[in-house]
């Protein structure tokens, strides 16, 4: 899809508010109410918006551990990775995972209420796994950079 300068800026704007009406829009943009909100429809209908959401404090909601954890399948092939993407897709306190090269196939970020929780989250399930050989986890102790927009 081919951006212009104002999509650029009104996908900038949207990644600092997601709730930004089309009048707030239209007023940073320099358009009119309704010409930002075609723009915006145009850019939700077109996937290069996929969602909206509302970012929470894991503190203020009792997640106070947040860490890192690369897992290394013990056998690799279609059906062990399918199984282990089932449990990551189960469990809500992995929050993002991704495939990765290298050493570890997976790299999983997770919040949990305590140690005690991170603990049971990798032995009781992640080790539990039978495709899973070696856990090493990573636990975070300040966030230097929040989860940014992306550079546009």
């Amino acid at each position: 899809m081919n951006l212009d300068a104002t999509d650029i800026r009104l996908l900038a704007l949207l990644q600092t508010d997601a709730q930004m009406t089309s009048q707030d829009l239209g007023a940073r943009l320099n358009l009119s109410p309704s010409q930002a909100g075609r723009r915006k429809l145009r850019l939700e209908q077109s996937g290069v918006i996929t969602h909206y959401t509302a970012r929470l404090d894991p503190a203020r909601l009792g997640l106070d551990v947040q860490a890192f954890v690369q897992v290394q399948l013990s056998q690799h092939g279609p059906g062990p990775g399918r199984d282990f993407a089932r449990l990551v897709e189960r469990r809500p306190e992995i929050v993002s995972a991704w495939t990765l090269t290298g050493e570890a196939d997976y790299l999983l970020r997770v919040w949990t209420p305590d140690l005690a929780g991170l603990n049971r989250l990798i032995h009781d399930v992640i080790l539990a796994h039978p495709g899973v050989g070696r856990v090493q986890s990573q636990i975070v102790m300040d966030q230097l950079k929040k989860d940014a927009p992306l550079p546009l």
